[in-house]
């Protein structure tokens, strides 16, 4: 019998799943875990483990490829489902996890901690809405650290910052320690809402709000091409210009001057693009340009791309010396990305993309023939091209015409409203809602 229960799902039968397997047959492991996604949620718990486990072992992840065939003996097993949940959020495929953790927490009985790694699925797909319903229907046997806190963590996340607010005002204080930091932060993230909702009314669409909230970054200019299809202010593939770097480190002096930050310099990183940007900001700021050093107060430290750092020769150690800022010290970068964000968070940053060429960069362009073609960087001195962006038109770009009214003023009133709160961000990764980033098998 064992034998002929092997020989029965030594394959999946689901159509969809066999055209995963096929794409592993021909070696495409991310192909195979892209199709198992497509398939939706409601496909048989053990041929997904089978698929998986195929995946897993393919990658090396073994302990993925354990768990897997564990699941697909024992598709009805809490345990097994619990397992295979943990170790698809452990490496990296939360997406996967969560129908296995839905079953594990129906058949355990709402245990804790299978909703503990639900809610951890959850919030790696983006999903906090969901989260928050999940733990609503368990609240009766909920602990305050973790799990209300996390209630109130997913709610100011799905957006729902009423319920956020009352479920905050109940949470006793921890008496674990090492949770008073979540503590801390959590009633930063409530006291920025509240300053931002002074600007307006932090609807869905606010993308400067919601990033103000989640990490305490001042998102300078929003981007005016398809808002209305889901961009919301951010861009995708930019190919920046000298104009919109002069705009951001406009939208920066206003941000300084009202919050009544005073900054003595401004700090020039190593890597070619930062310090571009810096002698400009110097120069439109009216300060004194000198080399970072960590610690400096009363300094505004400014980078053009903070991945771009990160892959500038000791800029690992260099982002690390910017997670804790000395007294005045603020942080402005010119382009983040919103799908994969920096590991730091800026105080201040002039936009959001989701892939940028800097103004200097080898940009794509028209060619001769018609067609399109890559163009040279521009090696100009440092000081010359950063002239050319104080010579720039910062004049609003009218884009597509649906983006909302971002001019000087609505900014203005916007960082004056968050003077409070600004300068008390939280320094460590903060993702804007968006698509979620490849997973380690893609």
């Amino acid at each position: 019998m064992f034998s002929r229960r092997n020989r029965r799902t030594t394959r999946p039968t689901s159509p969809a799943l066999v055209t995963a397997w096929e794409a592993l047959d021909a070696g495409d492991v991310p192909g195979a875990l892209r199709q198992v996604r497509a398939a939706g949620e409601d496909q048989p718990l053990a041929e997904v483990a089978l698929v998986v486990g195929r995946a897993a072992g393919s990658a090396g992840f073994t302990d993925l490829a354990d768990a897997s065939a564990a699941l697909a003996a024992a598709p009805e097993d809490a345990r097994a489902l619990y397992d295979f949940g943990y170790a698809c959020i452990e490496r990296g495929v939360p997406a996967l996890a969560i129908p296995a953790l839905r079953e594990a927490l129906r058949r355990s009985g709402g245990a804790l901690p299978v909703l503990r790694e639900l809610v951890s699925a959850y919030e790696g797909e983006g999903r906090h809405q969901e989260a928050v319903t999940e733990l609503l229907r368990h609240e009766d046997g909920l602990a305050d650290w973790p799990d209300r806190y996390l209630l109130v963590y997913n709610a100011v996340l799905a957006g729902d910052l009423e319920l956020a607010r009352r479920r905050h005002a109940l949470l006793s204080d921890p008496e674990d320690a090492r949770w008073q930091p979540a503590r801390d932060r959590q009633n930063r993230v409530l006291a920025r809402a509240a300053d931002a909702e002074r600007a307006g009314r932090l609807g869905p669409a606010d993308v400067r709000g919601w990033q103000y909230v989640l990490g305490g970054t001042v998102l300078g200019t929003l981007s005016p091409y398809g808002f209305d299809e889901g961009m919301n202010g951010r861009y995708a593939w930019l190919q920046d210009t000298p104009d919109q770097c002069l705009r951001g480190l406009l939208r920066l002096r206003t941000l300084l001057d009202g919050a009544g930050v005073r900054p003595r310099s401004v700090s020039l990183l190593p890597d070619r693009d930062s310090r571009i940007l810096g002698l400009a900001g110097a120069e439109v700021l009216g300060l004194p340009a000198e080399p970072f050093t960590p610690g400096r107060p009363d300094t505004v430290v400014v980078a053009y791309d903070l991945d771009g750092l990160a892959a500038h020769e000791g800029g690992p150690e260099l982002i690390g010396e910017l997670f804790e800022r000395a007294p005045g010290q603020v942080l402005h970068a010119h382009a983040c990305c919103w799908t994969d964000p920096p590991a730091v968070t800026p105080d201040s940053a002039a936009l959001l993309h989701q892939s940028v060429v800097a103004p200097w960069g080898a940009q794509l362009r028209q060619a001769a023939d018609g067609g399109v073609e890559q163009g040279p960087a521009d090696d100009r001195p440092e000081a010359e091209v950063a002239a050319g962006i104080t010579g720039a038109d910062p004049s609003d770009d009218a884009g597509d015409g649906a983006c909302p009214a971002d001019g000087d003023a609505e900014f203005a009133a916007f960082a004056t409203a968050v003077a409070g709160t600004w300068l008390r961000g939280d320094r460590a990764r903060v993702r804007s809602a968006g698509p979620v980033p490849s997973s380690r098998f893609a």
